[in-house]
């Protein structure tokens, strides 16, 4: 008897290590932050002598951080405003076929903004005696290798400045996310999107490496996730919510003015309205994204944004990969994600959850959690991937108004299976769940 209970003993402890070890042991590393006690949304947390800093360009760090300045240079973020002078091989458009009511030329071009999804040229036109610059009526889709009209007034502040490509400069627009330095100072301290973009003004940390700069990974989840929503999240002026759109005519900024890493964002930013039920220009009915630029608007009312997750632990922040074009497939989101685990899948195999083949489209993660809801421009394909992280359903997507391409479902079956006939299959699967009655 006493063997017997000895053993039945053995079993119960064997049994304990091996459901923590399964469950926790893939949470561990990642206990400290989701432990870490929230500093609130509303104090500063970037670091005293930070505060009277100023900005002196990524240049400045190679000498201490020569790895991450090497991981960062080939990333698509310094490539995001190029000086055409400099380096003409950074356009990508091709100006050959350049419709002849534009207004500019190659040679009228001064900076490059983007060129991985489109391509946008800056022409100098200075504001009020101060350097400044204004886009070109035409944008290069590099998804559809074609020129098409470019009218930014026509986005949320279209009742803020003349409907005229010069009458609206990217001092105001595009500069605070695309220049260094320019969301608090308005100076344009470096093109593209630099280490001092997401440290902050380092003049006197390299004076002294004992002076810090603002580090995201150290701060808890919420406030983490800031260095990214400052621009990777959809907003308004933030002084609409106490003035109208009259008073800032001329002067609407479409980045949080002001904000450095380490500052309470919501001091800085208004972030872009939306109700669930009611699609609006950026979003469809139930919050999904139809533009690019809106993945903070979806993460934040993520599951996963609830429970701590954060940008970075996704996206190496030097490299910014995973990406589009180099996606790592199951294996990141299995690195927190177990069959049969706590926080699932609540399977015991991957075809057991999805219903495909292993080695099918639609066992991939991301096709199902993170579909191709938005678009860079009204002309170009359905690229950008959701960050909601849930799963709607056929009936969901019709439900919402969404066009059928969005569903994960569709999107992979649209020559052999109707919205109908796939709701009629998840149905039958036992996919859904009481709250999607």
């Amino acid at each position: 008897m006493k063997k017997i209970l000895l053993l039945i003993s053995a079993i119960f402890i064997a049994g304990v290590f091996y459901f923590a070890y399964t469950n926790l042991s893939k949470i561990y590393p990642f206990y400290e932050q989701l432990t870490q006690e929230h500093a609130g949304t509303e104090v500063s947390l970037q670091p005293l002598a930070q505060e009277s800093a100023h900005f002196v360009g990524s240049k400045k760090c190679i000498e201490c951080h020569d790895d991450n300045y090497k991981e960062w240079s080939h990333s698509n973020h310094p490539k995001m405003i190029q000086d055409i002078k400099k380096n003409p091989s950074v356009v990508v458009a091709d100006f050959s076929k350049l419709p002849s009511d534009a207004n500019f030329l190659l040679k009228d071009a001064i900076y490059t903004v983007g060129g991985k999804f489109k391509q946008r040229f800056m022409l100098r036109k200075d504001l009020n005696g101060t350097e400044d610059y204004v886009l070109g009526n035409y944008q290069w889709n590099v998804q559809t290798q074609k020129w098409q009209g470019f009218k930014p007034w026509k986005y949320w502040y279209k009742n803020a400045y003349p409907h005229d490509n010069n009458a609206l400069p990217t001092s105001r627009a595009c500069d605070g996310c695309h220049f260094t330095g320019y969301m608090s100072t308005q100076t344009r301290v470096e093109t593209g999107i630099a280490c001092e973009a997401c440290h902050g003004p380092a003049s006197k940390h390299v004076k002294d490496p004992n002076s810090e700069v603002y580090q995201a990974s150290l701060s808890d989840p919420v406030r983490q996730n800031e260095v990214c929503l400052q621009c990777h999240m959809r907003n308004r002026d933030k002084r609409l919510e106490d003035q109208n759109m009259s008073s800032i005519y001329g002067d609407a900024r479409d980045y949080p003015m002001g904000y450095e890493p380490g500052k309470s964002l919501r001091h800085y930013k208004m972030v872009a309205p939306f109700e669930m039920g009611h699609a609006t220009h950026e979003f469809y009915a139930n919050g999904a994204a139809k533009k690019n630029r809106t993945q903070g608007n979806e993460f934040v009312h993520s599951m996963m944004g609830k429970h701590g997750i954060t940008c970075i632990n996704c996206h190496n922040p030097h490299t910014l990969e995973p990406t589009a074009q180099k996606n790592s497939g199951n294996a990141l989101c299995m690195k927190c994600h177990s069959f049969g685990s706590l926080i699932g899948p609540h399977q015991n195999s991957l075809e057991a959850h999805t219903h495909h083949k292993a080695d099918s489209k639609g066992s991939l993660c991301v096709e199902c959690h993170m579909p191709k809801t938005g678009r860079h421009t009204g002309k170009s394909p359905l690229t950008v991937r959701s960050h909601m992280f849930g799963f709607t359903t056929p009936a969901e997507t019709l439900k919402y108004g969404m066009p059928k391409e969005t569903n994960a479902c569709f999107a992979c079956h649209k020559k052999d299976r109707d919205m109908k006939t796939l709701q009629n299959d998840l149905e039958k699967w036992g996919i859904l769940s009481w709250n999607k009655l």
